[in-house]
This record gives structure tokens, sequence and C-alpha cells, in this order.
């Protein structure tokens, strides 16, 4: 028997039609002499009903249906009684009245059920992973990720962008996180590295003339995986020629318009909010603010520095600062256990302490009250903080990395926990004016804010050499609902400037040429002013499916681990194909003795 139309999309039109279909049994009921069969497929699930009366063959063969067999039916559809219409389901007016069945495949009782309110470990869930993308809200999700990338290809076509592949065995670099290696048979003792992104490439296509490309590519990246990374990501890579970043924003904030009418159906306004690098920071606490909430943080250095509390003083004459969060409304609901809670997470953050005090009828209350029991200085903290009967009010004290990371995470978790978010929108807005360089400590020097080859501005070039501390990049990231989604920047397309840089790195010229040297080659021979953006397009479509984890919208994830519960991968090879590769594994004990 062969499928005339899928058990979801079956209506009321269909009726009195003979059709076939096919997929899961979902659900079987035997009431004697009749049998309902709920059978789903992708679209949905269909009511199907085998009655002695009508077939008694086709009642036979039902009765030894189960949970899961592969079934094919055919029969006619007719409409419910009006007491028997299920308005939850989409086919809830209709049943399938069977006339032949065919049982395709039968199966094994499943590990869980195959139910979006299904509750077992993920490790389960990605065990059988084929099991549970038959789940209706798996594969929903991966019907949206499908349109989200037919959204861009159908845009970026529409705009004269091409469709142009770039190497996965390639060149290591060092672009940031950890290279995935692959050692070479042929060449024995060299290795390729899978691609953290197709930067390099896709500026030598700029060099080439092909002057709109994009690409959704897969990319590589070996670091600890939290809810929104996976080991192996996809993203929408896209570059363009004689533009700037203006054009740039403009043209994607024209995607992303036209990509949430279609996926989700809501209207965007334009221009998206632009917030500098600083701004987010001192507001927000984090370089990709949620906006979808108010709860801002406030700066309290001029209130601190002549406090009798010597934490927030002694801050801000170390060159620290003193900020905190006025969390409206919620002194009585945050106890002193509560309030604990929240500094445990503010020490995740390096924070020593989470300070408070909670706004009274009477004035402040709390540990470090009496140091601002002074009718000046607690005036002066009240009206700083926007503080009112009822008011938490909450203070961290140290450097700026510090105090930001802290009341930044803090600022999240007491959204989530307060219910101050509205999950339906969809904030969008660009963080521009970024540092072109971030000082590593350890290291003991700079490395790039975004990839070495972000061009700075045009006014802080001459800085580069002796000031790199104050050069600003020609960069901008998107973010949306509190994740980065995007992220770009105007490239360099001068070889001297490429390599003032990579020596601002900490590169020799020889380090700079033996890593990047195609590219120094390249801008030798004509190299148009370029640039773009890569949108992360798991983290896009987690956002728009309403998941917390990206695990959720990939067909297979790894785990937090970065394993494979349903391959068992990374799994051991054996010797022999070491030795053709040239390779010999040695314990964890012999390498720290060498």
């Amino acid at each position: 028997m062969k499928r005339t139309a899928y058990c979801g999309q079956i209506t009321k039109e269909y009726h009195e039609e003979m059709i076939t279909v096919t997929g899961w049994v979902q659900k079987r009921r035997d009431l004697g002499g009749m049998i309902f069969i709920d059978l789903r497929d992708r679209e949905g699930i269909v009511q199907v009903v085998f009655n002695s009366n009508q077939n008694k063959e086709a009642l036979e063969i039902a009765e030894k249906i189960r949970s899961e067999y592969v079934i094919a039916v055919k029969g006619t559809v007719v409409l419910r009684e009006e007491g028997q219409i299920n308005r939850e389901l989409a086919t809830g007016e209709i049943e399938i009245m069977a006339e032949e069945v065919e049982i395709l495949s039968e199966a094994k009782t499943p590990a869980f059920e195959i139910t979006d309110a299904v509750e077992v470990s993920d490790d389960l869930r990605l065990k059988y992973r084929y099991l549970d993308l038959r789940r209706p809200k798996m594969q929903e999700n991966m019907k949206l990720r499908h349109q989200v990338k037919k959204v861009f290809r159908d845009f970026l076509d529409d705009e004269g962008f091409l469709d142009i592949e770039t190497p996965y065995l390639t060149k290591s670099t060092p672009e940031g996180a950890r290279d995935y290696l692959v050692p070479s048979r042929v060449n024995q003792g060299k290795f390729f590295a899978l691609p953290q992104s197709p930067q390099l490439f896709k500026q030598l296509l700029m060099s080439s003339g092909y002057d709109r490309y994009y690409q959704i590519v897969r990319c590589f990246r070996d670091e600890d995986l939290r809810g929104d990374r996976q080991p192996e990501f996809t993203q929408v890579d896209i570059e363009t020629s004689f533009t700037d970043k203006e054009d740039i924003q403009n043209t994607m904030e024209n995607l992303l318009v036209r990509l949430v009418e279609e996926v989700k159906g809501i209207t965007l306004k334009t221009p998206f909010p632009r917030l500098t690098y600083r701004e987010a920071m001192e507001r927000f606490g984090s370089d990709k603010p949620d906006l979808r909430f108010a709860m801002e943080l406030v700066d309290l250095n001029e209130v601190a520095k002549d406090s009798t509390f010597k934490v927030f003083s002694s801050a801000v004459e170390n060159g620290g600062m003193v900020k905190g969060l006025t969390v409206k409304g919620a002194a009585k609901q945050f106890s002193r256990k509560n309030i604990d809670a929240l500094e445990s997470i503010a020490k995740i953050y390096g924070a020593k302490g989470l300070a408070w005090m909670k706004m009274t009828d009477e004035g402040l209350t709390g540990p470090i009250a009496k140091f601002f029991s002074d009718e000046e200085a607690q005036s002066s903290l009240v009206e700083t903080m926007d503080a009112e009967d009822g008011d938490l009010l909450l203070f961290v004290a140290d450097n700026s990395t510090v105090v930001y990371d802290a009341l930044g995470a803090l600022r999240v978790h007491l959204g989530k926990e307060l219910n101050l978010i509205d999950e339906s929108q969809l904030a969008f807005a660009w963080i521009v004016e970024w540092p072109l360089l971030e000082y590593d400590e350890e290291a003991g020097r700079y490395n790039a804010a975004h990839h070495p080859f972000t061009k700075p501005v045009e006014a802080d070039i001459e800085k580069l050499a002796a000031e790199p501390e104050n050069v600003m990049a020609d960069a901008y990231d998107i973010v949306l609902n509190g994740y980065e989604i995007g992220g770009g920047s105007i490239r360099i397309h001068q070889r001297a400037l490429q390599e003032e840089m990579l020596s601002a790195l900490g590169f020799s010229k020889e380090e700079a040429y033996s890593q990047f040297g195609f590219l120094l080659d390249a801008l030798d021979y004509g190299f148009p002013p370029h640039g773009g953006i890569a949108f992360g397009l798991d983290r896009l479509v987690m956002i728009l499916a309403n998941e917390n984890n990206i695990r959720e919208v990939i067909a297979f994830p790894k785990n937090g681990k970065a394993m494979d519960p349903l391959t068992d991968a990374p799994s051991l090879v054996s010797n022999d194909q070491l030795i053709e590769l040239g390779l010999e594994l040695r314990d964890s004990k012999q390498t720290e003795e060498d």
C-alpha cells in the first residue's frame, strides 16, 4: 500500500475519501470487537478504527499490533459524532474506518514512552536518539530548523550571495578555541585541523572576486560545553566586499525581519537597538544582555568612595567598583537563606561575597545597614538605587570583571526566578564599539577580542603599536534574549596592517608567516575592503523554539562530556589503524613522567 496522505494533515475535507496512511502506532485501545489505534507520523496523529462489521480480517491483524509498530492502513475518512470530537487534535473531527492493514515492522517496547511529557535522563534520550526524535516536539524542532535554513538561503539568494563550500581538512591556526586534529596517513607526523570557522577561506574568496558569499557550514571547537555549545555546530557564514558595517547591519536586520515573520509570524521593528560594548557592560553586566526586562546595574562608586563600609570604599580606592541591583518588591520574598543562595551564584563568578539590604518603611535594614545609618549617606544610596519600600538591594564590590560577571549573572537569574521575562518577546540588539584586544594576565599578552583579522576603527590604527589597549574594533555582535547569535566585523585588507595586528598579538614575523603566510601573501595581490558576519544557527533555532539547550534542536548531538551515547563515540581504534597513521598511544602516567 502506498501512502496517499500524512496522518496529521487529514481534515474533514477528506470526508468519504478512501486514503492510505502509514506510520507508527502511538496507542492501541481494544474495546472488544472494535480496536482504536492512534497512528503517528511526522505531521501528527490520526485515529484509525478497526471494526468487525467493516472488515473482520483487518480487525484480526489489528489485535496483533502494539505500540511503535509500523503499519500501513487503507480506509475511508468519516466524520466523528459531535460528542466524540477531540478538539486537542488537528485531526480530531475525523477518523479512518480501516478496510486493509499491513504490519510493515514490529517493535520492542521502547526505552521510554514516545511523548513530549517523557521524563528520563538526557543520556538515555541520546542513547536512543532515534526514538527520542519521534517525539512530536523534536519533530517540530527539526522542521523549524529546516524552515530557518530555508529562509536564510532564500533571502541570501535574492540578495545575490553565492553558496560556496570551503574545506573541512585544513591547517591548524590559533583562532581562540582548541582545534580538533586529524592525523594524516599520507604525510605521517602532520595533522589537519577541523575548521573552527571558514574565516580565512571566506576572506580569500573576497580576494578572488566572489564579492557576496555565504555557506551554512559545520564548525568544530574543542572547548568545555554548556547549554548553548556543542563541539560541532552549524553557522551561517556570510561575507561581502566593498561595504561597511552599516550596510551589513541593515542587510542582516532585513534578513532577521523576514526570518521571524516567516517562521514565527512576528513583525519586528527596525532598526534594532544599538548599544556600545561599554554601555552593555555598565547597564547589564553582560556583552549579550537580555533586554526583555529592566533591572539594570546601578553605579555606586560616588556613594561608596566615602562610605564607612570598608569593603565598598576600599574597592573604589583600589581602582575597582561598586555596583548594585534594585530588585523591586522582592524584600519579603527573599529570606536570609534565599539570599545565601544568591551569594553562592555570585561567588561562582569570583565575588568574595554579596552585600545586601532591604528597604522598609522605617528605612534600610540588613547586615550592612548600620554603615548607612547617617541620614545623608542613606538618602544618597536610596536615591541612587531608586529604592522604595519593599525593595531588595544587592551589591558587589570588586574589580570590574568580577562585578560585571557576578551581577550580570544574578540579574538573569532573578529575571527568571521572579518571572520578569516575557517569553514570547524577541529582543534583538547590536553590540558595537568593541575593544580590539583583551589583555590576558596569565599569558602576559593580548588576545583578539573577536579574531586576529578584525580591522581597527580608522581613527585608532595609529595607536595599535603604542596603545593597543585603547584601540577599538570595527566590529559588531547581534544578541537575542541574552544570547549572542551572531558576530562580525570589517576585516583587515592590507598586509602591513595585518602584520601589525599579529605583532600586537605577540607573533614574531616568522611565527606570523608560519601560521598565516597564505593569507599574508594573498594580501599582496589586490584585496578588496570587505566584512561579514556569522550566525550561530543552532543557538538561533534554540531561541525560536523556546528551548534552553541546543541539543533539543540538533538531530544527533553530543552530551555534556562531548560523547555520543548512541554510537559510543569517541571510541578506541585498533592498533593497526594507529600504526598506519604513525601514531602510538601513551597512558597518562607515562606522559607525566616524560
